[in-house]
């Protein structure tokens, strides 16, 4: 407990009480017992990641209004568009990017309301088929028709609509959203939602202090990833922080609460449907329901993995993502 009696002594206001309690509820479990592991200079302090300097690209589909999209691109071969979870950013495939960019072009992406991509015009409806649209037509504007397609939560969810639309030219969904019960999406929702909110109540210096310290990240990450005590204390400071600030957060959800998020099935493109074994947001068991609705997609499984595989195992997701866009697999 000495990372919240830290946490208390730096925020008195009642504030960081009430999220520190508010996120341990929400992972649900002890904190680990594990020994911390050894600091590198500069690790403990003041955690600042500055954003990079994205470029940006502005999508027209028909009867809609612009749509201006932050995004990176590197590398060589044909591309891969990197769509991420809700509450993410861009930033969140940077341990996959640099194992691709030696055979694929990889564009990564800032959806809308997250990271540094400013959230929709109020004209712009937030449902899947507009998505589409619009994405297909960010894809044109970016000189890369009909790319192959890696999405992440959400952004699997909305991969998986872009290959039915004959957009993607292959797709490859790490947990895809969608594919739950009704109780089963309540139960994301509630995490979700807590994890929101607890952030949103942590003041900076509090969020540095919980950051700083092995044990404290991996309660703070406990629910997303399978090995939550590597996390390095950069990337848990910028997943926070943009987990706070995404303005798009809320409206995204309401937006998912609609029936039938994905329906039918995926004939004219490549599906390869990934999900980590440990996954405590999205159970793995939803795997079989997504496999079941699209019978000719690859199943795989990523061991020891928890929602966000990128972090935990990067060396592994690249194989698939190179493998499931691979010239012979389309």
């Amino acid at each position: 407990m000495a990372w919240i009696s830290a946490l208390l002594s730096v925020d008195r206001s009642g504030r960081a009480t009430r999220a520190a309690a508010g996120l341990r509820t929400l992972l649900g479990r002890p904190m680990p017992r594990r020994e911390p592991a050894a600091v590198r200079d500069g690790e403990r302090g003041r955690v600042v990641v500055e954003p990079r300097a994205p470029w940006f690209v502005e999508g027209r589909a028909a009867d809609l209004g612009p749509v201006t999209v932050a995004y990176e691109r590197q590398g060589t071969g044909e591309p891969v568009v990197l769509l991420h979870g809700l509450g993410c950013h861009r930033q969140a495939w940077d341990a996959v990017v640099p194992l691709l960019t030696g055979q694929r072009e990889v564009i990564a992406m800032d959806l809308p309301g997250f990271g540094q991509s400013p959230d929709l015009d109020p004209g712009v409806p937030r449902d899947l088929e507009t998505a589409v649209s619009w994405l297909g037509s960010v894809f044109t504007a970016l000189g890369a028709e009909r790319p192959h397609v890696v999405g992440h939560s959400l952004g699997g969810l909305i991969a998986l609509r872009l290959g039915q639309a004959g957009i993607a030219g292959s797709v490859t969904a790490l947990a895809p959203a969608g594919f739950w019960t009704p109780a089963e999406r309540r139960y994301t929702y509630a995490l979700l939602t807590a994890a929101h909110q607890g952030v949103r109540l942590l003041p900076d210096k509090a969020l540095e202090v919980l950051v700083g310290t092995a044990p404290a990240r991996a309660v703070l990450t406990g629910t997303l990833y399978g090995q939550a005590g590597l996390c390095p204390p950069h990337t848990v400071a910028a997943a926070l922080r943009t987990l706070r600030d995404s303005t798009a957060f809320r409206a995204t959800l309401r937006a998912g609460r609609a029936p039938n998020l994905f329906t039918g099935d995926i004939p004219d493109a490549p599906v390869t449907i990934a999900w980590g074994t440990h996954d405590r947001l999205l159970p793995p068991r939803q795997a079989t329901r997504a496999r079941a609705m699209i019978p000719g997609a690859r199943l795989v499984p990523l061991p020891n993995c928890g929602h966000v595989p990128m972090l935990d195992a990067p060396e592994l997701l690249a194989h698939v993502i190179l493998r499931a866009t691979a010239p012979a697999a389309v």
